[in-house]
């Protein structure tokens, strides 16, 4: 997905989910994710890493939402909210013309209210099944599938609980994304599991996951989880993403040997030297907390990327001993010298993009300041949303 950014896109939440207006309507979403919003104005970044990946906190476009109140209000009621609905009858075979030996089915937007209706045991080769943007809210009738199911994918339903699962000990993928689940239960036999996403649910704590060690990622943005903890046992996990969530302390990252990439943008963090834990580190996405100094840094020499938008930070002391450094995403914040900019990052022969709009020194010199940085950081291939040229030298 790397690529242009797209300057259309709306950013009310600082996660890959926008746009939201009444229940049951579309919800606009950019195609790219590969970086920061070209619009000047903006003051939020998009939640992704260097590769485009968004960790799933994006709705399709057009998608029809039935849980809205998940993105819009975290505090909505489970029994208030399921929205009424045309449903598929007993009658309707919405798989009828399926080849039977499918490997891949997909019914999304379809009004299943039912697993079962579905008749899913005609199908001895179903690797993956989605059924995303229903009105589901129990999950039963997979375990016909058992034997070869691999990815499951129940995207925006209307699921409380976590049951009819134990027999899908195939399972690589699962995603539970914009539901209404509070706790993470009844997962501990999906063993091979090597992706989980749990976006926009009612979580509250990081629990249920001891047994699963093979997981390189999880996706747990948009919940109410306050502490990151119980993690200790996935030792192979890669990706770690928690924005916007009720977080105040990088703590509990000390048992993952093999964590690169930690997006825990929107919580209220202050205190950056806990990493020193995560000496590993190699891509941080940490807009919208409450930052103020990159102190405590230093213990994280293997970063190349590092996103600390919209934050309260004054200067890049912190950055100095990062040698490894490609991109700084540091927008909105409280930067206003030239030569605090250049004294920690001049040195960086491997840093070709920086963000530094809305801070003073690009609101107090908006004429001067892209000439500026060109001069201070010449090996920068981007400035903001645009591509770079040599600074024009007086003769």
């Amino acid at each position: 997905m790397p690529g242009t950014v797209n300057a259309e896109s709306n950013d009310e939440l600082p996660l890959r989910v926008e746009s939201l207006v009444e229940p049951q309507v579309d919800v606009a979403a950019t195609d790219d994710h590969s970086a920061p919003p070209t619009d000047d104005h903006s003051n939020h970044h998009h939640l992704t890493d260097s590769k485009g990946w968004d960790g799933k906190l994006r709705v399709d476009r057009s998608a029809l939402i039935h849980n809205p109140e998940a993105l819009s209000d975290p505090e909505y009621s489970d029994e208030d909210n399921v929205l009424p609905g045309e449903q598929i009858g007993p009658d309707e075979d919405l798989l009828d013309d399926e080849d039977l030996d499918s490997e891949d089915i997909s019914q999304v937007q379809s009004r299943i209210a039912s697993i079962p209706q579905l008749r899913l045991e005609r199908f001895k080769k179903v690797a993956r099944l989605c059924l995303r943007q229903n009105l589901i809210q129990n999950i039963e009738g997979l375990s016909c599938l058992a034997p070869t199911l691999q990815e499951l994918d129940l995207y925006d339903n209307l699921i409380s609980h976590i049951r009819g699962l134990d027999e899908l000990t195939e399972l690589t993928t699962l995603d539970l994304s914009f539901n209404k689940i509070k706790h993470i239960k009844h997962i501990s036999q999906l063993t091979k599991l090597t992706s989980l996403y749990f976006v926009a649910n009612k979580i509250s704590r990081i629990e249920g996951l001891d047994t699963l060690v093979n997981l390189t990622q999880i996706e747990l943005g948009s919940n109410r989880i306050r502490e990151i903890q119980n993690l200790d046992s996935l030792k192979n996990l890669e990706q770690l993403w928690l924005g916007k969530n009720k977080i105040s302390e990088l703590k509990g990252l000390g048992g993952l040997p093999n964590l690169k990439l930690l997006s825990i943008q929107s919580n209220r963090i202050t205190d950056l030297s806990p990493l020193r834990e995560a000496p590993q580190l190699k891509e941080l996405y940490i807009s919208h907390n409450s930052i103020e100094t990159l102190e405590g840094l230093e213990g994280n020499p293997n970063l190349t990327l590092i996103d600390i938008s919209n934050n309260m930070v004054k200067s890049l002391k912190g950055l100095g001993g990062l040698k490894n450094l490609e991109e700084v995403w540091a927008s909105s914040n409280k930067l206003s010298d030239f030569a605090d900019i250049e004294r920690e990052l001049a040195d960086k022969e491997n840093l070709t993009t920086v963000y530094f709009e809305a801070n003073p020194l690009q609101l107090r010199q908006a004429a001067l300041y892209r000439n500026k940085i060109r001069l201070a950081l010449p090996q920068v291939k981007q400035i903001d949303a645009s591509r770079s040229t040599p600074p024009c030298l007086p003769q």
